[in-house]
């Protein structure tokens, strides 16, 4: 037996049985589920029916371009030491902004904005002022909102960081993965200790309301104790939180994971292990579990939200407003709206020429049916609550939860009997246990995916 919370203890048998792939949920219906058949009019019609909703905003923007890459990566960008490339997409970025905007009730409040990428710091400063003012330019920002931005902690200095906690930036974000040189070397990103505790120290001294930073484990090299050492270092960096994410080796569709050592990856032991220290380490060194792969201090924005049932999960994972509709600005960036989500085109010349065509930069969407948005509902009280109150559900959607749901019920009885959940009949509650295996639980509910077995990563 091993124990993965306090008190908890679990069997690394049963972990490796629900150890299949399933999406992480940072929306319902996955991303994967967008298509083509999404046009512009279809999303004009949704920025429409959202004005009437009067909901306030979140923002995305996403700067694709890196200096180098890291072989572990697994988002959209562009690799190149030319910097001059980032000066039309800032501009492009910009018409983008006047474009969409023109189409929203400019009285809704924007409540949070994330510059994310990529590298956002790739921007020189004065692309950084031009682009901050055109945001302010165009919306109308509360006082109070979330700023936040992600770095890459090799290519700033303490002014740089000082000059965007000044602009308006208030909280920051910058990964490290793993502090062991071998391991940091295996995959394409060398930075020494000595940096990330500079770069910390600038970042309290410029007083961030919130640090985040970012862990994976499942990298070439990493073992248990090695894997110890990381996040014994990483506590003593004193982030307000912690992301730990689950590698995801899929070659198949992220090429550059090639150039990483097969043979060198932790084996599923293995991981399970890094997996049960990490947890055990985190969370008794003052930090919550708040969910699948997240971890934060009890005064942070996310335990916080989570207690009072405003988390919400979205394309940048938790965020700590349920009740904002998301705009995504940039190539490959996606819009959530509350009953239909908008991808950008990936490719920059394809973006580049919507832009000058006049028209929305959108590549692919969907319209999400009355069916999604109950299902969506349901999977993202799992995901950010860990219980599905039914009668929250049936209120809000006048169903009956019980017959809705009756053969998702039936199906999570194994679940149950395994110590994942707990059926009654008013609440679905996920046990400490089952909060490591949330989509195992949260897939239950999945009309669109089908455990596609090629698509996802796995769960653990």
């Amino acid at each position: 037996m091993v124990f993965l919370l306090p008190g908890v203890k679990f069997d690394l048998d049963m972990i490796k049985k629900y150890d299949t792939r399933a999406p992480r949920y940072t929306s319902y219906p996955p991303a994967t589920e967008l298509n083509e058949t999404f046009t512009q009019t279809d999303f004009k019609a949704a920025i429409a029916a959202s004005n009437q909703r009067k909901s306030p905003l979140s923002l995305y923007f996403h700067i694709p371009f890196c200096q180098s890459a890291c072989y572990f990566c697994g988002c959209n960008t562009v690799i190149s030491n030319n910097k001059k490339i980032a000066k039309p997409y800032v501009e492009h970025l910009v018409q983008e902004i006047k474009n969409t905007s023109a189409l929203i009730d400019s009285q809704r409040k924007v409540l949070q904005i994330h510059w994310g990428g990529g590298t956002p710091n790739y921007l020189e400063r004065d692309q950084v002022e031009f682009l901050w003012k055109n945001i302010n330019r165009y919306f109308n920002i509360d006082p109070q909102a979330e700023v936040s931005i992600e770095i890459n902690p090799r290519y700033i200095d303490r002014n740089y960081i000082f000059f965007l906690r000044q602009i308006g930036f208030n909280r920051i974000s910058f990964g490290i993965q793993d502090f062991n040189r071998q391991v940091q070397v295996a995959v394409n990103r060398v930075q020494p200790e000595e940096m990330l505790f500079d770069v910390m120290s600038w970042i309290k001294e410029a007083k961030f309301e919130s640090v985040n930073v970012d862990l994976i484990y499942g990298l070439p090299y990493q073992t248990r104790e090695t894997f110890r050492e990381t996040v014994k270092k990483t506590i003593e960096l004193d982030p307000d939180r912690i992301v730990v994410f689950n590698f995801a080796y899929v070659p198949w569709l992220k090429p550059t994971q090639k150039n990483i050592p097969q043979e060198a990856l932790p084996v599923p032991q293995e991981k399970l292990e890094i997996l049960k220290m990490t947890i055990e380490e985190l969370t008794s060194n003052q930090y919550l579990f708040i969910g699948m792969d997240h971890f934060a201090k009890t005064n942070d924005e996310l335990a916080i939200a989570q207690r009072n049932g405003t988390l919400k999960r979205n394309f940048q994972g938790y965020t700590t407003h349920a009740d904002t509709e998301l705009f995504g600005f940039g190539a490959t960036s996606i819009s959530m709206l509350e009953d239909a989500y908008a991808q950008n085109h990936k490719q920059l010349k394809d973006y580049y020429q919507a832009m000058v065509a006049g028209v929305l930069p959108i590549s692919k969407g969907i319209k999400l049916t009355q069916d999604d948005m109950i299902r969506r509902d349901t999977i993202m009280c799992i995901m950010s609550h860990f219980q599905i109150n039914k009668e929250d559900i049936e209120n809000k959607h006048h169903i009956s939860f019980d017959e809705y749901f009756s053969e998702e019920i039936e199906a999570l009885k194994p679940l149950e009997a395994d110590g994942l959940v707990s059926l009654s009949t008013n609440y679905i509650q996920i046990t400490d246990i089952g909060r490591l295996l949330v989509r195992n639980i949260a897939v239950k509910f999945d009309n669109h995916t089908k455990m596609q077995e090629t698509t996802f990563s796995r769960a653990i």
